[in-house]
């Protein structure tokens, strides 16, 4: 049973090729024994209309005519005794006769030629038979060492490109040999390897996105936890509510972040204006009533425009979360500064030293951000000490 493409290709050409073979040796006999039977006859019509336009019988050495069935040989009286006047006429004993009756004015006159010496098909192959068959054999073999040959050739591409999937491991690049071809093998071969790419990211990016809840979420849900669970022997103060509401709007930026991280591969990079975005996330934050109390903005050095390449919605959401950061972490009179230089935008803002604790809680977030910059190639870096935090973020310059 065949089970490789190979071999059904095989087989499907060399059953084509034996059955052309076959084919046209089966009409070549045809055509042969019809054209002798043809010439033969050919020649009992000439002999017939000269026997008519000279009103005798003639006789020569290959057409005998009779007057008398009598003078027929006794096969051949059985023949027109079976009501046939005309035919072909095969006997035991080697003859091969050709009759055709022919009636002239007042008699009935019957041609008779026996053509066995002048036989030409049946003697070829009598002679040559061997030498024929043995050609024919060759040929038949040669056509199929040829058919052999094509369905290797034909079918080799796809075997390689089947192996190669079939050992492609699953963290390892989709690269196929066959992709540089100009054909339909390359196409399929450019094909798989985009789809192996796309899958294995997806697959990265769930990885990530799983890793990431578990442990960027961990952190507030600790602290909101541990609020809560004091709550049960006295009332929350003042603190603690606005450390709840801080845990809460840091779950849902995070959540935020990594949805817009699972979706970053599909979202489109453009060149747009940075400011703008700064802008809008600055006036978000101030107009927050606990904002005015705890942060004030006491520079803010940017040119006219800041054209960078990039995602908008992901520059948003990496601004929203540093300011936001500022805010939670900066504490009661935090001063924050906003500042463009050398291609790097540098948020700061300063700590009270007392915080110094809670700040470092915001290291469980920098992976994030990490990896939002990393989605647009974009870099940035974090420097902390007791008196100050600044993030430097450099983006790709657009245009």
């Amino acid at each position: 049973m065949f089970t490789s493409i190979r071999h059904k290709l095989f087989a499907a050409l060399a059953g084509f090729t034996v059955l052309l073979c076959v084919a046209y040796t089966g009409l070549a006999l045809v055509i042969s024994y019809v054209t002798e039977d043809a010439v033969i006859d050919r020649l009992l019509e000439r002999e017939a209309a000269t026997i008519a336009a000279q009103q005798r019988p003639g006789a020569g050495d290959l057409v005998a005519a009779y007057d008398s069935v009598d003078a027929l040989p006794a096969v051949v009286r059985e023949h027109i005794g079976a009501g046939r006047t005309r035919g072909e006429i095969f006997t035991d004993t080697g003859q091969h006769y050709h009759l055709r009756t022919l009636d002239l004015p007042g008699r009935r006159v019957y041609l008779l030629a026996d053509v066995g010496p002048i036989l030409v098909v049946s003697q070829l192959f009598q002679k040559v038979g061997g030498f024929l068959v043995a050609v024919a054999l060759g040929l038949v073999a040669v056509a199929l060492l040829v058919a052999w040959w094509l369905s290797r050739r034909l079918v080799a591409p796809l075997q390689v490109l089947a192996d190669e999937v079939r050992h492609l491991g699953a963290a390892s690049p989709a690269a196929f040999s066959a992709s540089d071809r100009r054909d339909e093998i390359g196409y399929l071969a450019q094909k798989l390897a985009t789809t192996f790419d796309d899958l294995q990211g997806a697959l990265r990016r769930e990885h990530a996105f799983t890793r990431d809840v578990s442990h960027e979420l961990r952190t507030p849900l600790t602290v909101m936890t541990n609020t809560l669970a004091q709550a049960g022997h006295r009332p929350l103060d003042d603190r603690q509510m606005a450390e709840l509401r801080a845990g809460l709007a840091d779950i849902g930026k995070t959540v935020d972040v990594l949805f817009a991280l699972a979706r970053a591969e599909h979202i489109a990079c453009e060149s747009f204006d940075l400011r703008g975005c700064i802008e809008d996330s600055l006036l978000r934050l101030l107009d927050s009533d606990s904002a005015e109390e705890r942060l004030k903005l006491d520079l803010l050095d940017l040119p006219d425009r800041l054209p960078v390449l990039g995602n908008r919605h992901l520059a948003t959401l990496l601004l929203n979360n540093c300011l936001g950061n500022a805010f939670f972490h900066g504490g009661a009179g935090a001063l924050l500064r906003v500042s463009w230089a050398g291609g790097v935008l540098s948020v700061v803002n300063t700590v009270d030293p007392s915080r110094a604790g809670t700040m470092q809680g915001f290291q469980h977030g920098q992976n994030l951000l990490h990896r939002i910059a990393g989605a647009m190639r974009w870099r940035i870096d974090f420097h902390a000490d007791t008196a100050a935090y600044r993030v430097d973020i450099a983006p790709l310059p657009g245009h």
